[in-house]
């Protein structure tokens, strides 16, 4: 019987990661809980495959000439520190950025590999360097945000989306606030956009757009925005927009929806409370008392109560389903792998419905049971069927071993029921679920007499049952 410990390890591990091993988890297990957050937090030393490893197998991704998410597929993938992966892929699902139109997906993993970067530190800090981005410049036309003739989709976005939520600004506010962006653009944007139809793939690949402040461009006239009066620029705009508290709910309903439990779609908030209310506000306090760090609200949240008894109430997005169980089933060796394997997983992650730098909008992607329709489910059985029961991968095989090792003559067909759903990560499964995996254990169990002789056929069915259970896709 798994410890406390133990599973709420493998609770931290599925939310602020994609989920744990088993051995990760004996690892975990023997911290602290409040040390295993920090863990999380505070990593300083960080290995994942290197680029020059992926590049070696995939030289189409180091000339740009893929817009499938690989190479950071293989980040998520084999990282020691995945909650930089998973805070990466929250703010791609908030600052929806979509390749075809950028139409460079250099710029799209430079956002990435920022958001990589940034995405614990304050908030503030984060908006500057989105709107900084070449690829959120490009996705919302701020390079055709002019002084003389200002284009407000950056300013809507940033104050609808990105930041507070519609109901807590004016028009004008959105007009001010494109005002104090004017001059935030793409260096020598003419050319660039030139050179992106007709530059050359070899031997150096798409050329990288990069950030431009052009002061002569900038309107420097005064701004009223949110109630304050100044020549804003837009750091300024951002400084103002951090300390509203529509901002702190905003940006606490987010990290709530992505680390704690599903909520309604994004444009329901206008009407809709948040499941914890009270949930909101503590977060909202550690926003403020922080000085907006998200690493800290994170840290809060994570040491929770409310954290602690969230287990299993989000249904995972298919880029988490797809990365947790093959970080389960431990396949993608690229110097042996095959070229087109994680490029056929990632169009997998496509075809269930979130396709890796192509969100469906500038909302991104609505999240909860909106992953799940007939065909994703389909989808997702079969995908994680294929991986988690196949013997080849040597994670499985680690997996069985790992069971076959625990049970002897005397073991009963619940012991080996509830040590199958221990190994992949300390589920909890349904009633009809159970009986499920007790049919085929006592029915293995009364052919044989015991399960020692041949156990791996009934520990890959138990898999199979498990991974295709509705269970599986929460995490």
């Amino acid at each position: 019987m798994a410890t406390h410990d133990r599973k709420l390890a493998a609770h931290l591990a599925r939310r602020a990661g994609f989920g744990a091993t088993p051995d990760e988890l004996d690892y975990y297990e023997s911290m602290a809980y409040e040390d295993l957050v920090d863990h999380f937090l505070d990593r300083e030393s960080i290995d994942h495959v290197t680029d020059d490893m992926i590049y070696r197998r995939h030289p189409n991704i180091h000339a740009q000439l893929t817009h499938n998410p690989m190479h950071w597929a293989y980040r998520m993938l084999t990282t020691n520190s995945p909650l930089e992966e998973k805070i990466s892929l929250f703010w791609h699902g908030i600052f929806a950025t979509a390749e075809p139109k950028i139409n460079n997906f250099g710029a799209i993993n430079n956002q990435i590999t920022m958001f990589r970067d940034k995405g614990l530190e304050k908030f503030d800090d984060i908006l500057i360097e989105l709107s900084k981005d070449p690829a959120m410049i490009v996705w919302l036309d701020n390079q055709t945000n002019h002084k003389n003739e200002i284009n407000e989709n950056y300013g809507r976005e940033i104050l609808e989306l990105f930041s507070m939520g519609v109901g807590n600004y004016t028009e004008q506010d959105i007009k001010e606030c494109a005002r104090a962006f004017t001059g935030w653009t793409i260096k020598n944007s003419e050319y660039m956009a030139l050179m992106g139809n007709k530059d050359s793939i070899w031997p150096y690949g798409r050329i990288f757009w990069h950030f431009e402040y052009d002061e002569t461009d900038h309107d420097g006239g005064e701004k009223t925005f949110l109630g304050e009066t100044g020549n804003f620029n837009g750091d300024d705009i951002i400084r103002i927009i951090c300390k509203q508290e529509a901002t702190a709910q905003f940006v606490s309903r987010h990290i709530y929806n992505y680390f704690v439990a599903d909520e309604v779609p994004v444009p329901q908030w206008g009407h809709v409370p948040p499941k914890d209310p009270d949930a909101i506000n503590k977060l909202s306090q550690a926003y403020r008392e922080s000085d907006y760090s998200i690493r800290e609200m994170l840290r809060f949240l994570f040491n929770s109560d409310f954290f602690k008894q969230s287990r299993f109430t989000r249904i995972k997005s298919p880029a988490e389903f797809i990365v947790n169980t093959l970080r389960y089933t431990n396949e993608f060796n690229v110097i042996d792998g095959a070229d087109s394997t994680v490029y056929q997983v990632m169009e997998e992650s496509g075809f269930m419905g979130q396709k890796l730098t192509n969100p469906p909008s500038v909302e991104g992607w609505h999240t909860g049971e909106e992953w799940i329709t007939s065909g994703s489910l389909v989808d997702r059985v079969n995908f994680a069927s294929k991986y988690i029961t196949d013997l080849a991968n040597p994670g499985v095989e680690k997996m069985v071993a790992r069971v076959g090792e625990s049970i002897n003559a005397e073991t009963s067909p619940t012991e080996l029921v509830d040590k199958c759903i221990a190994i992949l990560g300390e589920l909890e499964v349904s009633p009809d679920t159970y009986d499920s995996l007790m049919t085929i254990a006592e029915h293995a169990h009364s052919v044989d007499g015991n399960f020692t002789s041949k156990p791996e056929p009934i520990i890959t069915k138990a898999f199979q049952i498990i991974s295709s259970s509705k269970e599986f896709q929460l995490c």
